[in-house]
């Protein structure tokens, strides 16, 4: 309600300076044109520049049947973006009247009021294949009964697998693996990267920050060391020695700076690590470290377990959102919506796979399978889709954003304050996470 009463005044004062000048263009009574064809409207549109031709193909089907739009791009990296919104306000003509956003920045653009609500519902209906849309991304950009953006696509963390190495180093890729087994260099997690490290947390179903049923804040990082269940003491305790391990052996896992060189280096065929916990976006860079391709392998999440518990990412993704400023425009909106139902038709999904190498939530496995991508395209996919089948969701309040650099902080911390025993180590984290909760 506050943004549309923003909106109204800066649409009065708008109205004011143009009855003030000394122009004598006539106002137009042109009647809003509902979504489909025949739209008349310009609107602009932020993509990566690797995104651009797959963007403009979409662009171009929806102007075949709205021939008197018209779509313009602004050529942006997608968090470079943001921080023009952020530093600027939705006005700005810098800052797209489409764009993408990650779900986790949904509570705070609401909070900013940059996000005008979408008619998400017809918009699936009209491009099909959500089994249940609000059990999905979905619901997650459901803000106070408003649709404020709409599932671009689903991604979560799996295990990139340098087969050659993993023969050299005897572990067995047609099981489970357990973590705890492995040599300490021979899986590398960089944990001290909450984004990692919630591989750990979520196996042992420790809640770094959540909200209780009245909607409260707390964190089980709080609680005493003895207080901790079995689960979440053994998942800790294999933490603890995996930094003990590479700490005692010198190794720069646990350095922010020179973690991903070592890993990069450990990770090439004939170095000393098989496994790697990564993204799908990191699927070229690490192919080209395991023979361009020829020893690599990837395997969901669950597939490797510490203390017999699978390590779990979360169910992240991503979401197309209209600027508010369009709100008062039914054109613009429906323009905005019509390049969104294209960019996301599940028609093309293999070729916004090949674009953008994101995977839409409403396209099944099996049509990416049958499809004409590479191998390991068609690995990663399938590892993604398991792995984030089987994920909790991702925490998407503002609050949480408090979490990365507490985690961090605290645990690289280890370093110089040695901890001799997990309890020790795990003392730490409460005393940074009691810190970060009294700030609430």
């Amino acid at each position: 309600m506050k943004k549309r009463i923003l909106l109204a005044l800066l649409l009065v004062v708008a109205l004011s300076i143009t009855a003030c000048s000394s122009g004598t263009e006539e106002p137009t009574n042109e009647e809003p044109t509902p979504a489909g064809e025949g739209i008349k409207a310009t609107i602009s549109v932020q993509v990566e520049s690797t995104w651009k031709p797959y963007y403009e193909a979409a662009a171009q089907r929806v102007i075949e049947k709205n021939p008197e739009a018209v779509i313009e791009f602004i050529e942006i990296p997608s968090f470079d973006h943001l921080d023009v919104l952020d530093s600027t306000d939705v006005t700005n003509p810098d800052v797209a009247d489409v764009f993408a956003i990650p779900a986790d920045r949904i509570y705070g653009l609401s909070q900013n009021e940059a996000l005008a609500a979408l008619d998400a519902k017809t918009m699936a209906e009209n491009i099909g294949g959500f089994e249940n849309f609000d059990e999905g991304l979905g619901g997650n950009f459901n803000i106070d009964g408003e649709y404020l953006a709409f599932p671009m696509n689903i991604e979560t963390l799996v295990n990139f697998v340098n087969t050659k190495n993993a023969e050299t180093l005897g572990i067995d890729l047609t099981k489970d693996i357990e973590f705890t087994e492995l040599g300490y260099e021979d899986m590398l997690i960089p944990a001290f990267d909450a984004w990692f490290g919630v591989s750990f947390t979520n196996a042992a179903g420790l809640e770094l920050l959540g909200k209780d049923d009245s909607g409260n804040l707390y964190s089980d990082m709080t609680k005493d060391f003895s207080e901790l269940n079995e689960q979440q003491k053994a998942v800790f305790t294999a933490l603890y020695n995996y930094w003990k391990q590479h700490n005692e052996n010198g190794t720069p896992l646990w350095d922010a700076d020179a973690a991903w060189g070592y890993m990069d280096t450990e990770f090439t065929t004939g170095g000393n690590t098989a496994i790697r916990l990564e993204g799908p976006w990191s699927t070229a860079s690490l192919s080209a470290l395991a023979g361009n391709g020829a020893d690599l392998d990837i395997i969901p999440i669950n597939k490797v377990t510490v203390e017999g518990y699978p390590l779990a990412h979360w169910k992240g993704g991503w979401g197309m959102v209209i600027n508010s400023r369009n709100e008062g425009d039914a054109n613009k909106m429906a323009l905005g919506q019509a390049f969104i139902e294209e960019l996301l038709n599940p028609e093309y999904a293999v070729d916004f796979f090949k674009a953008t190498g994101k995977i839409m939530e409403n396209v099944k496995v099996d049509e990416y399978m049958n499809s004409d991508l590479s191998d390991v395209d068609k690995k990663v996919i399938s590892a993604v889709i398991e792995s984030y089948n089987n994920a909790p969701a991702r925490p998407l309040f503002t609050e949480w954003g408090s979490v990365w650099d507490t985690w961090k902080n605290g645990i690289l911390s280890w370093s110089s304050t040695k901890p001799e025993s997990a309890e020790e180590a795990y003392s730490i984290m409460q005393a940074a996470f009691k810190s970060m909760m009294n700030n609430f």
